[in-house]
């Protein structure tokens, strides 16, 4: 929420001015159902754009599970893309061994590596390294 603006009238009033978006979420807040669709749908466009620009990224929740379960961010996402070891490596320029030791975490790889990687699985580097 951005921060409101406090004006003392002449009258003797004291007003508060906010932003129509921290209004409305301060309806929602308060029950307005009508303004707590209105902010749900702007919640909605915001995020599918934000998607589009490649700023945030939508995977299912059995994807995200499997990687908070410790499942191997690479297989998990490889796997989710419908990729092969053999097709993430020609995507990649790395080899299909050195992909199935960076899976089983026998190897850790470079930074520069797996930033390679999760460009080609079309995920920040982040999801890849907690």
């Amino acid at each position: 929420m951005g921060k409101p603006q406090f004006i003392h009238t002449e009258k003797g009033e004291d007003l508060v001015v906010l932003s129509r978006r921290d209004y409305e979420a301060l309806l929602a807040r308060s029950g307005d159902e009508a303004a707590e669709d209105a902010m749900t749908a702007r919640i909605i466009a915001d995020t599918s754009a934000a998607i589009s620009r490649g700023k945030e990224i939508a995977l299912p929740a059995e994807v995200w599970a499997a990687i908070e379960a410790g499942e191997n961010p690479i297989r998990v996402l490889r796997r989710h893309r419908g990729l092969t070891q053999v097709q993430l490596s020609a995507e990649t320029g790395l080899s299909q061994a050195y992909l199935a030791e960076l899976e089983t975490g026998r190897k850790h790889g470079a930074s520069s590596t797996l930033k390679t990687i999760a460009h080609s699985l079309r995920v920040p580097l982040d999801v890849l390294v907690p």
